[in-house]
């Protein structure tokens, strides 16, 4: 009950003689000051958080050493509102409110805002943007890790491409890790090891002829065929269709090769695996690991089979125990990829819970690493067009519908046709209103499978070309801060490892 209510209802009953009315003016008085102490508390509560958080982070010492290691998590799509929309959505399924949660990385000391154009595109691409974070140079939208002047040309041994850090570090002596939830050969994972024109070569089918008669080499050949080292250390993901012929069982390979037999010809220590189980038993005797779990991307999170597929915590502790047994040390690249698929879809929740089993992943890895000598990056290529709107009290279901509790009842809040709405939405995709908007129950709104409404109406819902946060901790963690271009996330990365020194 709200305290100036009870007080003046206390004021008029103690008007009355009766003993009755007395003992009422008692219990109404306690009762507003039972209210005041709770709020007294919660004012207490708040200041002392604020108080030991500003404390704890005024002594943070800076680590300079030398990174040893670099895990660079990359989370497709997760722009700012699915950050926070993640963060009440994690902490709503353990049964809090959910707002006061906080996501594994978000607790990182150290955060930059990322300015995610690609050169040619306001608006970016995951291939420009995975391109800039792994060559440190911004690049044309599509393109795989080759210079803005360089979009017409292919991979051979005649083009100087900018150098990979995975290219640098296997120079170097280091391990090399790349890990997705999508294809292996999809745009994020593949500018990692690979230089292509455009990301749609992810199979020699996908090159023109003309290309091919250049000498031009698809995604997957450049993965199975990397030179620089000891090749790729872990590879772990989707796309087995690119690796195998047209012959094969959905192998989209004109060329005849099997690609996973040639990367078993050139590591025979190494393991060929295609499910969880026998992912779990390679890691433990193999220092050389290709992992392929589906044939085109892995399944989102809610959906997957613990059987069939690893998560992407157990594929992220995989990687991390086979890497380090590099006494010089490894950079490892860790991506979400369907949060963006879910997004593209206006499937709200697969985009959280992927993103939320993110989360799990590089706790995982914290847990597992030495952070003194360990520089974690948490990331995003770029946004989406999502958004979390209403006024909906604390505590609502991020999921659910805008709602507001008055007097013990939970009302919906309404929009100008009279209808409810949800608090996630967004601004373009399938699921349009500008036909009008369909009569749903929360429990439809609610379902898995509901796709949120958006304004205007597209087959898929598009990126956007906001910011995207960068959390930092270890070793020169503290470069990261204020606004950045991203291709600066590179830059850092090698000046925490001293790869170009």
């Amino acid at each position: 009950m709200n305290k100036l209510l009870i007080l003046a209802t206390a004021a008029t009953l103690t008007a009355c003689t009766s003993v009755d009315s007395q003992v009422a003016v008692n219990s109404l008085q306690n009762s507003a000051n039972a209210v005041a102490v709770s709020q007294q508390a919660e004012v207490n509560q708040w200041y002392s958080q604020g108080q030991a958080a500003v404390a704890q982070r005024a002594n943070i010492p800076l680590n300079t050493n030398k990174a040893k290691n670099v895990i660079l998590f990359i989370a497709d799509g997760m722009g700012i509102s699915t950050i926070t929309a993640t963060r009440i959505y994690d902490g709503q399924s353990r049964g809090e409110t959910g707002e006061e949660n906080s996501l594994s990385f978000e607790i990182f000391p150290n955060l930059a805002l990322v300015k995610t154009y690609n050169t040619d595109a306001q608006v970016p691409d995951s291939a420009g943007t995975a391109s800039a974070m792994n060559t440190g140079v911004k690049t044309g939208i599509g393109v795989i890790s080759q210079a803005a002047d360089q979009d017409n040309d292919c991979y051979g041994p005649s083009i100087d491409f900018p150098k990979t850090i995975a290219e640098i570090a296997e120079a170097k002596g280091l391990a090399t890790g790349v890990v997705s939830t999508a294809s292996i050969t999809h745009a994020t994972p593949a500018a990692v090891y690979a230089h292509s024109p455009t990301r749609d070569w992810e199979a020699d089918a996908n090159v023109p002829a003309d290309k091919r008669a250049l000498g031009c080499q698809d995604i997957a050949q450049q993965l199975i065929q990397f030179s620089t080292g000891d090749g790729i250390d872990v590879a772990l993901g989707g796309g087995k269709r690119y690796f195998y012929t047209i012959d094969d069982d959905g192998g989209k390979r004109e060329d005849g090769r099997d690609l996973v037999e040639e990367w078993q010809q050139k590591y025979t220590d190494g393991a060929f695996v295609t499910n969880a189980e026998e992912l779990s038993q390679a890691t433990k005797t193999n220092d050389k690991l290709l992992g392929l779990f589906s044939s085109k991307h892995m399944a989102f999170e809610a959906d997957r089979s613990a059987t069939q597929e690893p998560s992407l915590t157990e594929m992220t502790s995989s990687a991390i125990d086979v890497l380090s047994r590099n006494k010089d040390g490894y950079f490892l690249m860790v991506e979400s990829g369907r949060v963006d698929h879910a997004h593209h879809a206006t499937n709200a929740y697969r985009a959280l819970t992927d993103a939320q089993e993110f989360s799990r992943a590089v706790q995982a890895a914290v847990e597992t690493v030495n952070l003194d000598e360990t520089l974690i990056l948490v990331t995003a290529d770029h946004s989406h067009v999502f958004t979390i709107a209403g006024y909906p009290e604390r505590g609502n279901p991020i999921l659910g519908f805008v709602a507001w509790s008055d007097g013990g009842s939970r009302e919906y809040t309404n929009a100008a046709d009279g209808k409810p709405y949800t608090t996630l939405g967004y601004h373009n995709g399938p699921n349009a209103t500008t036909d009008g908007r369909k009569e749903v129950t929360e429990g439809e709104v609610l379902n898995d499978n509901y796709l949120q409404e958006t304004a205007i109406e597209m087959s898929s819902e598009t990126h956007s070309g906001e910011d995207v946060a960068l959390f930092a901790v270890g070793p020169w963690s503290h470069l990261v801060n204020g606004v950045i271009e991203q291709n600066e996330i590179f830059h850092i990365i090698d000046h925490a490892m001293g790869l170009t020194k």
